[in-house]
């Protein structure tokens, strides 16, 4: 597999620096602890926000830092947890008198490096809160999780506490806010290929050219079932349904709809996608309020996508509208 790397270990390192170069003026790299911040953070006046989770699922999280959404992302190694201390820095670093809230992805060694870090930053005298995010419906428990897993679902979450917070709201709050957000958003992915590490320079599982994954993990973890290739339209309806019964939703429901590449789908067929999707939820008497199509959440160069819904109400499609500005300008 070509892949434009250098030395793989000092991909992730050459990557921010790299989007640090690309924005001077509103980011800032911090090499010491691989962490990417809103160059003017902390602010005073605002809760921070951060988050993390491993790197090759760009844009998410270091390029969702910015006015609006995250304040700091501290990644680690592709599909790896970053390292505790590396979280309880960045807390440090950013930390304002309103608060710091930690957005932490579903997978045990996420959950382990960002309560740990709670725990570190509390004792220092910080006041943080924790937020777990579980939007897949793919599956309950896998290898990488304890729980549903956080994937694509975890974009409407920054954006909603990210918007509380410029808002001015306090710690609880925003609090509130990310945990009512998550709890009205599902999310299902397939994979059509897998995916390549830049450390292991081979695929990372074996899909047959004829078959797809529905249910994948954006680490590549298996999902509800392998199965055969079949139309696009097929292919759709299955991930729709099982995330409309799941919640479920229901006729007279305004939603958010996303349609996620997975790193290696070209966007004309994520539009196609999004249209099955768009009939079929009209077809379920659900109205689309809000439309998100592109790469919010990958795994490297996976060819594949995932369907996110979200429930919305008044106060949730306000904060979705407020503005943002990140190297991610999608929206």
């Amino acid at each position: 597999m070509k892949k434009f790397v250098n030395d793989p270990k000092d991909y992730v390192a050459q990557m921010l620096e790299g989007l640090a170069l690309a924005n001077p003026g509103t980011l800032k790299y911090v090499p010491e602890y691989n962490l990417i911040m809103r160059a003017d953070a902390p602010r005073e006046n605002k809760v921070s926000i951060v988050q993390g989770s491993g790197s090759g699922h760009e844009p998410a999280h270091v390029m969702t830092v910015g006015r609006g959404m995250l304040d700091a992302a501290c990644p680690g190694d592709v599909f790896a947890a970053p390292p505790a201390d590396s979280v309880y820095e960045t807390v440090k670093l950013v930390a304002s008198a309103k608060g710091v809230l930690l957005l932490v992805n579903n997978y045990t060694g996420d959950r382990m490096a960002f309560e740990m870090a709670e725990e570190l930053s509390q004792a220092d005298g910080v006041t943080v809160r924790t937020l777990f995010i579980d939007d897949d419906v793919a599956v309950q428990d896998s290898t990488y999780t304890v729980g549903r897993r956080g994937v694509a679902g975890n974009f409407f979450v920054m954006k909603a506490v990210g918007a509380a917070a410029e808002r001015g709201a306090d710690l609880d709050e925003v609090h509130r806010i990310g945990e009512k957000v998550n709890s009205v958003t599902r999310s299902i992915g397939m994979a059509l290929t897998a995916c390549t590490p830049p450390a292991k320079g081979s695929p990372l599982f074996e899909l047959p050219e004829d078959a797809v994954e529905m249910g994948v993990g954006i680490h590549g973890e298996p999902g509800r079932r392998r199965e055969k290739l079949r139309s696009a339209d097929a292919m759709v309806s299955e991930l729709v349904d099982a995330v409309v019964d799941d919640l479920p939703y229901v006729s007279g429901d305004r939603v958010a709809l996303m349609v996620n590449g997975l790193g290696g789908t070209p966007i004309g067929e994520l539009y196609l996608v999004y249209g099955r999707a768009h009939r079929q939820l009209a077809g379920r008497g659900i109205e689309i309020g809000r439309s998100y199509v592109g790469e919010y959440c990958t795994s490297l160069d996976m060819a594949g996508a995932s369907v996110t819904l979200v429930r919305l109400d008044d106060e949730i499609s306000g904060l979705l509208a407020d503005p943002a500005e990140i190297p991610m300008r999608v929206f």
